[in-house]
């Protein structure tokens, strides 16, 4: 078995999200002496775009990401380490802080979106539900984040989005820190309208905008 065919096998893991399989041919690659990094953007990130696409085209639905994340965390687990020993740094391709706006206690949109960004390769922080908008910058500040990230589920609630950005423009963070929104009301004019950085549909589009925020944060690609 080359290499192609272990890259293979671990797409094939991630989509039927058999986690003890990712974990399995990532151990058999390193053992071959294959690159981790390359494991995972060749093997991890592959799969999850798979899966994106086959939820696009409505193959796959919320639990199926869910599944799928998880199978790509086993992978990286292994393979994180293996990098950020090469690297003398972390693997980690980005730092998030997330949670769901003050005076909302739904989480099941957030808690799909946190697997996804966590199976792609993002350091988060969940904050949980209900969370008032000085902690989330409090966070942020403590872990040194690159993207605070919010939902809200309730249109009543939407307010905290708007809150958040205030409090970062009134303490002169709106520079240090780029703004991800959702949520089931949430759309691109509001994201406009509120001057956050990037708004996600849904738990795929929140991993290919953080990482579209990342790259314009950091000026690298991820």
């Amino acid at each position: 078995m080359d290499e192609e065919d272990i890259y293979t096998k671990i797409i094939d893991a991630i989509v039927s999200y058999d986690s003890e399989a990712v974990a399995r041919h990532c151990r058999e690659g390193m053992e071959r002496g294959m690159e981790a990094i390359d494991i995972i953007q060749k093997g991890l990130a592959k799969g999850l775009s798979r899966v994106g696409e086959l939820f696009e085209e409505e193959q796959l639905f919320l639990p199926d990401l869910i599944m799928a994340a998880n199978a790509a965390k086993a992978g990286f687990k292994i393979l994180g380490p293996e990098v950020s020993r090469k690297k003398g740094s972390s693997v980690f391709i980005g730092r998030i802080v997330i949670g769901t706006v003050e005076g909302d206690v739904h989480d099941i949109g957030k808690d799909i979106v946190v697997a996804m960004l966590s199976g792609a390769g993002f350091e988060v922080h969940d904050l949980g539900v209900d969370v008032p908008t000085c902690k989330f910058i409090e966070k942020a500040l403590e872990v040194d984040a690159d993207i605070i990230a919010s939902s809200a589920l309730l249109g009543t609630t939407m307010v905290g989005q708007r809150k958040i950005e205030n409090l970062l423009k009134d303490l002169g963070l709106k520079q240090r820190f780029k703004t991800l929104i959702g949520g089931a009301p949430v759309t691109e004019d509001w994201r406009k309208e509120i001057g956050a950085d990037g708004y996600a549909e849904n738990a795929i589009d929140a991993v290919r905008v953080a990482k579209k925020l990342v790259e314009e944060k950091k000026g690298t690609n991820v």
